[in-house]
């Protein structure tokens, strides 16, 4: 098993070898390890990993296989971790200087990828404390995009670095969260699928927090194909993953109504528009009901969230807590340079966010009456270059740009999809969203299974990054 046969193999054909004896999850391992040390050096997906744990974890899901113990699809698989989950064996940073030894424990979704004797090959790079949709951190490595050979340009964040891993070879799953679109915007970015689980969910024992009420799990897969397999794995609610899988499978884009937002259209960067829309128009071709759509209360949502929305008030809350002195004092200068202002907000207006955010929910549920899911871009902009975002400034207009279209699933509490459907002017991927009402989650991955018959998957429809052939 070479890096080029892993990338090339769904979760499906890798599975299909592992149960067959074709292949050895020690195999794999062995090609996920020469896969860090050959990429690792320039992409930077991960804060840390560890050789010797990636190949004991392989030969434990060998050993399985050897005794037919049938412990779930993503058994022997690489499955890498944001560093915000507690993971046996690694220690918890949250992109932030220091060990985090309160989050030592795991908690459910890492417990179910345990359980199916999946290989964790390390923690993936995030945004220190997931405050942020770029992918920067000052006191790590920033991944780099690896769809430009030229320029380091933003992986996304906060989940920074799980984009990443899939395409350097070193991860079929990555786990990530998504508080304003912290799964999605790398998927995004990256040109791989990210899905944002209804709040609630999935549990967040086990995981860093930024925004309790807002914090969702979540992953990133190389097709929506995978995402619904690992979806299913990991979700205590659906049942038998490859049953799941076959039913998405079973769902044609004819069944669905699609609600084009125009609002997330709005002053988008040259060829972001134009990929979603062409992507719409096929399928449209072959057989979506395609229209159009009001959303409530978007420019008042996003004047909310321009003004801090409730993630950053929560934050606050949770960073000056006793003990915490140490990790406030080393925060990233951006972060800081916000906090002033954030510690200003009296406890009636953030009760008045809350209560807002509620009424705002449900006053844009009557949309779904007439729509099975409400699209557009993912992200309104293309990656920007690392070397343009080193102000203060610089890096506030593209991270809430980057956030803008995102943020709006998590604050009217849907669940959603961002599939790759092709290149902006600049060459890099773009995203089309589908959010769905909350609790529709098996809905989204069945449009998004749909959509990609249509489509294409990932690589088929982008190529391969040029950092990454």
């Amino acid at each position: 098993m070479t890096r080029a046969d892993l990338a090339a193999q769904s979760i499906e054909q890798l599975g299909t070898g592992l149960r067959d004896g074709t292949v050895k999850a020690a195999e794999l391992a062995e090609a996920v390890i020469d896969a860090q040390e050959a990429r690792e050096g320039s992409l930077h997906a991960y804060r840390s990993r560890d050789a010797a744990y990636t190949r004991a974890q392989a030969a434990a899901a060998d050993a399985a296989f050897a005794a037919k113990y049938e412990l779930g699809v993503l058994q022997g698989l690489p499955v890498s971790a944001k560093d915000l989950y507690a993971v046996a064996g690694y220690d918890t940073y949250a992109g932030t200087p220091h060990p985090l030894p309160m989050f030592a424990e795991e908690g459910p979704v890492i417990r179910a990828v345990r359980g199916q004797l999946a290989v964790i090959p390390g923690k993936t790079h995030t945004v220190e404390w997931a405050f942020g949709g770029i992918g920067m951190n000052p006191h790590w490595e920033t991944p780099r995009n690896p769809w430009d050979a030229q320029d380091h340009r933003a992986p996304g964040g906060s989940s920074s670095g799980a984009g990443v891993s899939l395409w350097e070879g070193t991860a079929v799953v990555a786990l990530g969260s998504d508080t304003a679109g912290s799964v999605r915007i790398p998927a995004s970015w990256t040109g791989t699928v990210g899905v944002k689980t209804t709040y609630g969910r999935w549990s967040l024992k086990g995981i860093a927090p930024l925004s309790p009420s807002l914090d969702t799990p979540g992953v990133l897969t190389r097709s929506a194909e995978d995402s619904a397999l690992a979806f299913a794995s990991l979700d205590p609610h659906v049942g038998e993953a490859r049953r799941f899988l076959e039913k998405c499978r079973e769902a044609e884009v004819c069944r669905f109504t699609l609600g084009v937002c125009d609002w997330m259209f709005d002053n988008n960067d040259p060829g972001v528009a134009e990929a979603v829309q062409k992507a719409l128009d096929e399928l449209a071709s072959a057989g979506a009901r395609v229209v159009k759509v009001e959303v409530p209360n978007l420019t008042e949502l996003h004047e909310l969230f321009r003004r801090g929305g409730i993630a950053g008030l929560e934050f606050a809350a949770f960073i000056n807590r006793p003990g915490m002195e140490k990790w406030k004092q080393s925060l990233d200068p951006i972060v800081k340079s916000r906090f002033a202002a954030i510690e200003a907000v009296p406890a009636k207006e953030y009760i008045a966010r809350v209560l807002r955010m509620s009424e705002m929910a449900e006053e844009a549920k009557p949309v779904f009456e007439c729509v099975d899911a409400i699209v557009g871009p993912t992200i309104p902009i293309t990656p920007p270059k690392i070397a343009d975002l080193q102000s203060v400034e610089a890096y506030q207009t593209k991270n809430l740009l980057s956030l803008r279209n995102t943020s709006v699933g998590n604050i009217l509490a849907m669940s959603g999809v961002t599939l790759p459907v092709g290149l902006d002017a600049a060459g890099l991927p773009v995203g089309l969203q589908l959010l769905t009402p909350n609790g529709a989650d098996e809905q989204a991955l069945a449009m998004a299974v749909a959509s990609e018959k249509v489509l294409g998957a990932p690589r088929a429809r982008l190529g391969t990054p040029p950092l990454c052939g």
